[in-house]
């Protein structure tokens, strides 16, 4: 698939993202938190800095997702048996996602704290 004009490529990320939606429930539930961020900031209307910091680990979680669900869904198809190395690299993965989740955490409630305390 090297060398494909923008549009495709664009048409694969989407397809990838739409897969996601479709079979992953962790995947629905962060894009439904990544909504209520962007809803509260609309509605608070809070510094750039706090767009920028709650989008970008909103951003992150989802990206985390995504590769999580693919590096999951690849090993499931390649070695569809338990292995102990499988195991070590799909826990590593939901790691990375759980993670970026707390993070994500910690920084809206640091926005939420500043906000109600102004």
């Amino acid at each position: 698939m090297k060398n494909q004009p923008f549009y495709k490529r664009l048409v694969f990320a989407l397809d990838g993202i739409a897969a996601a939606l479709r079979l992953e429930s962790s995947f629905r539930l962060q894009c439904l938190a990544a909504l209520i961020v962007i809803i509260m900031l609309a509605c608070f209307r809070p510094p750039m800095i706090w767009w920028a910091l709650l989008l970008l680990n909103c951003g992150m979680v989802l990206a985390a997702e995504l590769f999580n669900t693919a590096l999951e869904h690849l090993i499931d198809h390649v070695h569809p048996t338990v292995h102990p190395s499988i195991k070590i690299a799909k826990d590593c993965a939901a790691g990375a996602v759980l993670l970026l989740s707390v993070s994500a955490v910690i920084v809206f409630i640091a926005f939420l704290i500043q906000y109600f305390q102004m």
